[in-house]
């Protein structure tokens, strides 16, 4: 059995790649290494934002786990164009999921990126893996194995939220663990 956490970084000071975790955002992060205290982990692997960096490097130095570095786990763009209604066109992205804005991934696009990166920690030895990546990939990803999983779903994510993915006989199955609702 392969179990993955997912984990949605902690609060952030904005959208930026570079933009940091908040005071806020840097207790849930200690919060999060609480949590995450009696649970074994074999491997991290974070996005290259900072935030999301930030968010696990609590559990990494309690664990005495290097944070691996894999682009895969970027944020989703959704258009290098400002895009006034950003909410709306973000809805239609999970209606279909072929559908892309200038400079943008579309979802299926945005799926295959971070299912490749899920299979391959699947198919490795290490038993339990936490990555961390950010809200809309994360969804993708948990509609890739529940197609129900859509926009409204996303809009009910928290920063922090933490998902379990076991692999079992074949078949994932999703669980989620922990938010800050």
């Amino acid at each position: 059995m392969k179990k993955i956490y997912v984990v949605r970084h902690c609060e952030a000071q904005g959208q930026d790649s570079n933009s940091k975790l908040t005071e806020k955002g840097l207790i849930q992060s200690k919060s999060l290494s609480d949590f995450f205290s009696t649970t074994r982990i074999n491997r991290i692997i974070s996005s290259p934002y900072i935030r999301a960096i930030q968010s696990v490097v609590p559990i990494s130095e309690e664990k005495n786990i290097k944070v691996e570095i894999d682009e895969r786990l970027s944020e989703r763009i959704l258009s290098t164009r400002n895009l006034p209604d950003w909410l709306e066109k973000l809805k239609e992205t999970y209606e279909d999921l072929d559908l892309k804005y200038e400079g943008g991934e579309s979802s299926k696009e945005a799926m295959d990126r971070i299912g490749q990166l899920v299979d391959e920690l699947f198919k490795s030895e290490t038993e339990n893996t936490l990555i961390a990546t950010h809200g809309n990939l994360l969804s993708l990803l948990l509609k890739n194995y529940d197609n129900s999983f859509g926009f409204h779903c996303w809009k009910d994510l928290t920063n922090p939220d933490v998902f379990l993915l076991i692999y079992k006989n074949n078949e994932v199955t999703i669980e989620r663990l922990w938010s800050e609702l």
